[in-house]
């Protein structure tokens, strides 16, 4: 049965062993590179490789703070204080010049000025993909990964974007976003304690932020699935994959089974259908 857990001690230790043994198997890794947003995911998961990465001096975290139009000024802050505390080498970069010229060679004309939702996630998708771009060129360059900044919830709903914001390694990936809210509390519970006050501050400010792609989508990720809160959105979509179909009009369910072709990508034709008599 899939259910909320909290053992939240474990967990921080699981994540980091992981990753440890990952960067003991993978020797050629030089630098871990994450994308940071302003919200929860991305600072969690920035935290926890800083935290990680105190055994391994040869290897850099980098950090970029990529906006690019529609960022609001307050996500690019907490990015920037998260980016400057956490992570070895941390620069923002904004691409909305390069989005702009990428867009406007792919768009006709008259579709310049279209403001329907439709169009607004076709412009969501390029600008993802233009970040994602910016993330691999620096792990190449530094011979480093991405990291990916994604939880179970957000998988769950299609959250995030087909070859675009997703990295090559997850810490959070099956964590429902309620763990990662518990998870991220546990941290600045452990800041406070050892004293160190602008880490756990600079982390509230993530937990507390409203979620939103920074896309232009929507002005929050509540907005799509008209839940006040994330808690909601995973007792209802837990409800549902536990077998109990009374919600199954809801938003949250219905964009979890439309988009469930993303959950699948790429489908390839299997070898033995290719040869099948």
């Amino acid at each position: 049965m899939l259910e909320i857990r909290n053992e939240y001690s474990l967990i921080f230790s699981n994540i980091k062993k992981q990753l440890v043994a990952y960067l003991k198997k993978n020797k050629q890794l030089k630098a871990l590179i994450i994308g940071l947003s302003g919200g929860i995911d991305s600072a969690l998961t920035c935290i926890l490789v800083h935290e990680t990465l105190k055994g391994f001096p040869g290897i850099a975290l980098l950090g970029r703070s990529l906006p690019i139009e529609t960022n609001k000024e307050d996500e690019i802050s907490r990015s920037e204080e998260i980016g400057r505390l956490f992570c070895d080498d941390f620069q923002t970069i904004d691409l909305s010049l390069a989005y702009k010229v990428f867009y406007r060679e792919l768009v006709p004309e008259e579709r310049i000025n279209d403001s329907s939702l439709e169009e607004k996630i076709r412009q969501g998708n390029i600008k993802a993909r233009i970040r994602m771009i910016t993330l691999f060129d620096l792990a190449h360059l530094k011979n480093g990964m991405v990291l990916s900044t994604d939880n179970l919830t957000e998988l769950m709903l299609g959250f995030w974007t087909l070859h675009g914001d997703v990295g090559n390694f997850g810490l959070l990936q099956y964590l429902w976003k309620t763990e990662v809210y518990g998870l991220a509390r546990f941290i600045e519970s452990e800041y406070i304690n050892t004293d160190e006050k602008e880490k756990a501050s600079a982390l509230i400010k993530s937990i507390d932020a409203l979620p939103t792609d920074g896309l232009g989508i929507t002005s929050s990720d509540f907005d799509q699935i008209k839940v006040p809160d994330y808690e909601t959105a995973d007792r209802i979509l837990l409800k549902y994959l536990n077998g109990d179909y009374s919600d199954k009009e809801h938003p949250v369910i219905k964009r979890h089974i439309t988009s469930k072709f993303k959950r699948l990508d790429p489908l390839n034709i299997k070898r033995e259908d290719i040869f099948r008599i």
